[in-house]
């Protein structure tokens, strides 16, 4: 090789190779100090785009398994409020049928009617329980109900196959075919509650079709019979037609107005003979009227959207219904509760404590579902975003094993650079004894 003074390649190779060396060990350092084998966009253009995306994706996840979370939060709150009412209706329940004992007089119902009063009130407390400021069983989250409200349906569902309208109650037979042993001596007696009111009336059975029920006794004015051959037993808030679940004959009545402070709030029918002695197996078919359709008043659709996805509209949808008092029945539009203060008002509340707490239980039972549908949304939340950070990890994540193996040999060849570098340029130096 040519001894040259002007352009040392050895040494400018040498040079380079030191640079090279340089670069992937501070490198190595970056990604040993980051934890990150892409730092940049440098490093591996479409890789940090992927691991970016993901990086959304992950705290979306998150995010969304914060929201389930505090949606549970919300709930729990709103079924601790629930439960109360219901204790509180267990209680009233016992009360009613206290009064109905004719061991007390009028005057122990009176003072029983203070208490029941009360308890009432403290109804009417727990449905405005809020969480974050927000009211929640008052009815202010209900799914949309359009005008003019749901009409209440009370349904039996007892009675024969061969039932309709015009069936007299002397002939009217069970399921099984069996005579409900009605005589046309006997007296029939009516009692619904409506608006916090009480009425009641009393008929001989005679030849009175079941269509007649209501003309005989309390009017017509409030209530109307639905073919029981039907199985169509009313419309809810959704506009859907809700059919009878068991196939069976359903004789049911409805309000003729809708809304709540139409809603017919209990029902009884029941039969004495001439002797004033109870049909017992007659009034035991007849106190089994329970609501298949719950009166409910118009309303805008203001029902909870949790946001449990990382797209638009990926909701868990949910209205809570009113859990006022006046919704259950208990209290009517000016304020007046349910009485117990006589026998036969006593009786009434019964049947309408039954559906109130048929009412709270209902939705304590839709909190729950909807609790439980959470929890599995937040852990299938947990392990997508466990999955996503795994393959984020594969794409970006640095081995460190590796990269304290790399930055080892490139520390070396680093420090073996230089010493050549001296090396080289010694070679340059060595012309100068030729020019001695």
């Amino acid at each position: 090789m040519a001894m040259v003074v002007k352009n040392n390649l050895s040494a400018k190779n040498t040079l380079n190779q030191l640079d090279k060396n340089e670069k992937a060990k501070n490198k190595n350092l970056k990604n040993l100090s980051s934890g990150l084998k892409i730092n940049s966009a440098g490093d591996d253009a479409s890789g940090l785009s992927i691991s970016e995306r993901m990086e959304v994706q992950i705290r979306s996840l998150d995010q969304d398994n914060q929201n389930s979370q505090n949606g549970v939060s919300m709930l729990k709150t709103a079924e601790g409020a629930v439960s109360s009412t219901v204790d509180i209706l267990r209680t009233l329940k016992e009360k009613a049928i206290n009064a109905a004992n004719d061991t007390n007089t009028d005057a122990d119902r009176a003072t029983m009617q203070k208490e029941f009063d009360q308890a009432i009130d403290q109804i009417d407390e727990n449905a405005h329980q809020s969480y974050n400021g927000q009211t929640l069983i008052d009815g202010s989250k209900e799914h949309y109900v359009p005008s003019p409200g749901t009409y209440t349906s009370m349904t039996n569902e007892t009675l024969s196959s061969d039932t309709d309208d015009f069936t007299y109650l002397t002939d009217l037979k069970d399921s099984e075919g069996n005579s409900l042993l009605i005589d046309s001596t006997d007296t029939m007696t009516v009692s619904y509650v409506m608006n916090g009111k009480t009425y009641t009336g009393s008929t001989k059975v005679g030849d009175i079709m079941l269509n007649g029920i209501f003309d005989n006794t309390v009017g017509d004015a409030d209530i109307v019979l639905r073919t029981p051959v039907d199985n169509t037993v009313g419309t809810n808030e959704f506009g859907e037609t809700v059919m009878n679940p068991s196939g069976r004959v359903a004789l049911t009545f409805m309000s003729q107005r809708p809304g709540v402070d139409n809603q017919i709030a209990g029902l009884t029918i029941t039969f004495q003979d001439k002797y004033g002695t109870a049909k017992r197996y007659a009034n035991a078919l007849f106190n089994n009227f329970r609501e298949t359709v719950r009166a409910k008043d118009p309303s805008n659709d203001n029902a909870i959207d949790l946001q449990v996805g990382t797209k638009s509209n990926q909701t868990v949808r949910t209205g809570l219904t009113d859990m006022r008092s006046r919704a259950l029945g208990l209290r009517s539009s000016d304020g007046t509760t349910i009485s117990i203060t006589s026998q036969a008002k006593a009786n009434a509340a019964l049947s309408v404590l039954d559906n109130a707490l048929e009412k709270a239980l209902n939705q304590q039972t839709d909190l729950g579902s909807v609790q439980s549908r959470l929890g599995y949304t937040s852990a299938n939340i947990v392990t997508a975003s466990e999955n996503t950070t795994n393959a984020m990890s594969v794409i970006r994540d640095a081995d460190m094993a590796q990269e304290m193996t790399n930055y080892t040999k490139n520390n070396v060849l680093s420090q073996a650079a230089q010493s050549m570098l001296a090396q080289a340029n010694q070679s340059s130096s060595s012309v100068l004894s030729l020019l001695q």
